[in-house]
């Protein structure tokens, strides 16, 4: 019989991706830009690839996703949360999607979303 008390959400170098989903993300300033919506991991390396910030409408209604590649974040254990170095001005002419418009994450796009914050992409 199996040990579901077994604690695996968190370990000090480890997250559970139930446990990212929903975590807030500030700008530099400490205001709050949205939450993490999901991540993109690549099938065979099993790298995060982007963060799918969810950022603006009302209770999902008129919600638009922005991919941030994964290292445009860093996580600050003071504000619970991730701050990325953009702020509301850089994510209005980001590359972002909505509901049921997702985009094919392909590597056109890949190198979409990366130059637009100044990375270089190096995807499949």
């Amino acid at each position: 019989m199996a040990d579901t008390n077994i604690e695996t959400d968190e370990t000090a170098e480890l997250i559970a991706s139930n446990k990212v989903e929903g975590t807030a993300v500030y700008d530099r300033d400490g205001e709050k830009l949205g939450t993490i919506y999901n991540f993109m991991v690549d099938k065979r390396s099993g790298q995060v690839e982007y963060a799918v910030l969810s950022f603006g409408g009302l209770f999902g209604l008129g919600t638009d996703y922005y991919p941030l590649p994964w290292e445009t974040l860093s996580y600050d254990e003071d504000q619970g949360g991730y701050v990325v170095e953009i702020g509301k001005e850089q994510l209005q002419d980001a590359p972002r999607y909505s509901a049921g418009q997702e985009p094919s994450f392909d590597r056109a796009y890949g190198e979409q979303v990366y130059s637009h914050y100044g990375l270089e992409y190096d995807g499949e």
